[in-house]
């Protein structure tokens, strides 16, 4: 018997794209989804403040750093409260978007991780809106907080007695930093750059902007990042391949050679 080893065939190690049309429809349906769910609960004004209030309570009793201090930094300057009002109004979409677009064409593996974490999170959150509805921070007077938005633009609100397109009273959980946090951990777990961490950056500076312009309580990114923990250790992160695992995060080939022996002539 003449027993050799040979190096086994290459193994794919990267998972095909999903069907790009079903993504589409899929992310579309997120998207909607998230739209649709915040306006069933733009109804329940009167309990919207109530829990406002509770929330501001509960926010003193934790010795919370006031909303105030962030704000305070914001009206030193218009440009400065505009700004911020602009990141609110046109980062939180597009980011998520390219997120997932980049994860699609780049890392599959990650982008069905990521598009599961997202859609987990999502649903947990409207469930919460309408067992929760939350009047925030800039509709409390008791907060003494300005309306940034308002009074400073660009707004992407109405008057909530004429606003049909959102749901105003859908503060906790935050998706804004719920979103913005998923983006930077997805980022970091599917790329190897040393420059990898500075994606929280995207967090902070959202988690920033919601407090300082009075749309979200402290509390409101909390919970956020509590549904967000709690999707992530539920949900199979994906498996590391050879495109994570190059240096600098650049992308290698899809295929790992496999070690195994494979005996030649046994049998004879």
């Amino acid at each position: 018997m003449n027993a050799r080893t040979e190096p086994a065939e290459a193994e794919p190690v990267t998972p095909a794209r999903p069907p790009v049309v079903r993504e589409l429809l899929l992310v579309a349906g997120l998207f909607a989804v998230y739209k649709l769910g915040r306006q069933l609960a733009a109804d329940h004004a009167g309990e919207a403040f109530r829990d406002a209030r509770d929330v501001w309570h509960a926010e003193r009793w934790l010795h919370l750093p006031g909303e105030g201090t962030v704000q305070s930094l914001l009206l030193h300057g218009d440009g400065l409260a505009e700004a911020a009002n602009t990141y609110y109004a046109t980062v939180h979409f597009p980011a998520t978007l390219v997120f997932l677009v980049w994860l699609y064409l780049r890392r599959p593996a990650h982008y069905t991780w990521s598009r599961r974490v997202l859609a987990a999170v999502t649903a947990a959150a409207l469930l919460l809106h309408l067992a929760f509805p939350l009047a925030p921070p800039r509709m409390l007077a008791a907060t003494g907080l300005v309306d940034t938005a308002r009074v400073y633009g660009p707004s992407v609100y109405g008057p909530p007695q004429t606003d049909h397109l959102s749901n105003q009273f859908a503060a906790m959980p935050s998706l804004h930093f719920g979103w913005a946090l998923m983006v930077a951990i997805g980022l970091i777990v599917a790329t190897r750059s040393r420059w990898r961490w500075l994606w929280l950056l995207h967090p902070l500076l959202t988690l920033l902007v919601i407090v300082g312009t009075a749309n979200h309580y402290w509390l409101d990114a909390i919970a956020a990042a509590v549904l967000l923990g709690a999707a992530l250790a539920l949900i199979q992160g994906p498996r590391r391949t050879a495109a994570t695992n190059t240096a600098g995060g650049r992308d290698a080939r899809d295929f790992v050679p496999a070690e195994r022996p494979v005996l030649v002539g046994a049998g004879r």
